[in-house]
């Protein structure tokens, strides 16, 4: 007996900047559609209907608006880049549809019609930036793309950075795709940062990084560089000059759960012993399983009755267990810290001891509790107000 499907659109760019990671997202996707079309406990199959906006700004609401339109698709899976969410957001508003949305953002969002499967800004800015205060420096220099992610997350890690008597050294940002990274690293060299936060998106990323490493090398310099984005397939692109990165995420291939193990060994089966899956990647996955057990539950592809099914369902996922806050529609995940090795892969040093809820306005922040610090001895920083709300 043939199964009734539900179409589902895929918009992930396969070309452009950020191609790589589009990439990854898709195959990722396509993995989990593939495993859910195939198990017997889900009695329905998920048609893909992919779309490739191929980096173009303005082409996501356009492949988007066919999804909708043409193929009649109540539920998308995609989106990398935060412009591209936003160029999305208001056709999946309007026509009452649901955005899964798998990339980690910089917060300050709340939908009806979005899933936030990614982390929010508790839960990679700030145990980065907190672990970089309480262990490094308080003092920081910010290259970055010029967009909403980089402006948000710059903005939060100046607030914190501030609270703590610190200062942000130098912002300096780039179009997306921008190759001219010479300028920053020469500047970078002259004024010695003890601290670089990149928060540079695709080739741009990858451009800089082989500049830093060549030209602090070359001057003699060892100066840590973070990340909240960077992943597997990216330090495989980069080479040898992406060791050292210091990263905040929910998801690393080096994680050891047996839920990651399993999941890493389907994904090499399918994809080649040399392919590692990537952060933005398993967050497709994961909601992919998220969107079908909802479905499964709900017994229909309405958007109000999958939403209702699906907040609050504990997932046991590679990243370990994640759920849908009903309350704001973001994931609950588990943060943690790594520093990429010369072998590709990243050391996970930091994890929280348990998931944490998503606080996308970061309204339950203090500032005084650090992840890293041992706060029965007292904290070394300052007391600081909350972070102002942006509405």
């Amino acid at each position: 007996m043939t199964k009734p499907s539900v179409p589902v659109g895929i918009i992930c760019s396969q070309s452009g900047p950020y191609q790589a990671m589009g990439r990854e997202i898709l195959k990722s996707a396509m993995m989990a559609v593939d495993e859910i079309n195939s198990q017997a406990e889900f009695d329905f199959s998920i048609a893909a209907h992919i779309r490739d906006p191929r980096g173009i700004i303005s082409e996501y609401h356009t492949v988007c608006d066919d999804l909708i339109r043409n193929v009649g698709v109540k539920h998308i899976i995609g989106c990398y880049t935060s412009a591209s969410r936003k160029q999305v957001l208001p056709i999946v508003e309007r026509t009452d549809r649901l955005l899964w949305y798998p990339a980690r953002y910089e917060g300050f969002e709340c939908s009806d019609n979005v899933i936030y499967v990614g982390a929010s800004p508790n839960h990679n800015v700030l145990p980065l930036v907190r672990y970089v205060l309480d262990n490094l420096s308080r003092e920081i220099f910010c290259v970055g793309s010029n967009y909403v992610w980089t402006w948000e997350t710059n903005r939060v890690t100046r607030e914190l950075v501030s609270a703590a008597d610190g200062h942000i050294l130098a912002e300096r940002l780039l179009e997306l795709g921008e190759s001219a990274v010479g300028h920053i690293v020469d500047e970078i060299v002259r004024r010695k940062p003890p601290i670089v936060f990149n928060t540079l998106v695709g080739s741009s990323s990858y451009d800089f990084i082989r500049a830093f490493h060549a030209g602090t090398k070359a001057a003699g310099l060892e100066i840590p560089m973070l990340s909240c984005s960077l992943c597997e397939p990216e330090l495989s692109i980069v080479g040898p000059a992406s060791a050292g990165c210091i990263t905040s995420s929910a998801y690393f291939e080096s994680i050891r759960l047996p839920e990651n193990r399993a999941f890493v060994e389907r994904w090499k089966a399918r994809y080649g012993e040399d392919s590692s899956p990537s952060v933005d990647g398993q967050s497709a996955y994961v909601a992919v399983y998220l969107l079908a057990r909802a479905l499964q539950r709900a017994g229909t592809s309405d958007i109000v009755e999958v939403r209702r099914a699906a907040a609050g369902h504990r997932y046991n996922s590679p990243q370990g267990p994640v759920w849908i806050d009903g309350g704001n529609n973001h994931c609950v995940l588990t943060p943690r810290l790594a520093v990429s090795n010369p072998q590709g892969q990243f050391d996970i040093f930091w994890e929280a001891d348990a998931p944490v809820k998503p606080d996308p306005y970061l309204t339950q922040l203090d500032v005084a509790v650090s992840p890293s610090r041992d706060t029965s001895k007292g904290s070394a920083l300052p007391n600081a107000p909350h972070l102002r709300v942006v509405k």
